[in-house]
């Protein structure tokens, strides 16, 4: 970006909020994890403990649940210079007086929907949506939030894939740390990263796309 742009965007929004977003189980809180060690904080209340489905702790937000129905969004500004978990469903519902920078981590919908349906099994709750169904409807939503993103002058988008991430946590590292502008501890943030933790996976999957 023009140095000039630059310095009109700062003035204007002052520090951007980083936003890791992508679909539910998609790793977005390995992200959120790989962004605080390497020294972005995260902007969370802390009320979700950790569980069984994400042993790492989740990061979250509790008010980012209700950003479609809120009216005073004035909060989402203590994010600045922050690291925000919102999932790729609420992109749209951000404020827009700030600028994000979103880190949208992609991984393959089958691994997803069936790391969706092991979650609903721990919690005893019915799965309402075949798999199909579910695969077509994110499959559509991920190029309507990637479009919003990308035409939205609000946003700046950077896309990260989660199988990619884990077969080389460096790399994926460096990228992130390139994307916003330098510095961060890209040793520590690669540390995070806890193939262990991969457990479901389609091994017939090549790299997301």
């Amino acid at each position: 970006m023009d140095p000039v742009a630059r310095l009109f965007r700062k003035w204007r929004y002052g520090d951007e909020v980083v936003v890791v977003s992508g679909l539910p189980r998609s790793g977005t809180s390995m992200l959120m994890k790989m962004l605080d060690a390497g020294g972005v904080p995260a902007f969370t209340d802390d009320l979700r403990i950790s569980d069984v489905d994400n042993p790492g702790g989740y990061f979250e937000h509790e008010r980012t649940k209700e950003l479609e129905h809120e009216k005073d969004k004035s909060w989402v500004r203590s994010g600045r210079g922050r690291a925000l978990k919102v999932i790729s469903h609420l992109l749209k519902a951000l404020p827009d007086d700030n600028f994000y920078r979103v880190i949208l981590i992609r991984r393959d919908l089958e691994e997803i929907i069936q790391s969706q349906n092991t979650m609903l099994e721990h919690r005893n709750e019915p799965n309402p949506v075949s798999d199909s169904k579910a695969a077509e409807f994110f499959r559509n939503h991920l190029i309507d939030a990637k479009v919003y993103a990308r035409l939205n002058p609000n946003f700046d988008l950077l896309e990260i894939h989660y199988r990619l991430a884990l077969a080389d946590p460096l790399s994926a590292s460096r990228e992130i740390d390139n994307y916003l502008g330098g510095g961060l501890d890209v040793q520590a943030m690669a540390a995070v990263i806890n193939r262990d933790l991969y457990r479901n996976r389609n091994a017939e999957a090549g790299p997301a796309k």
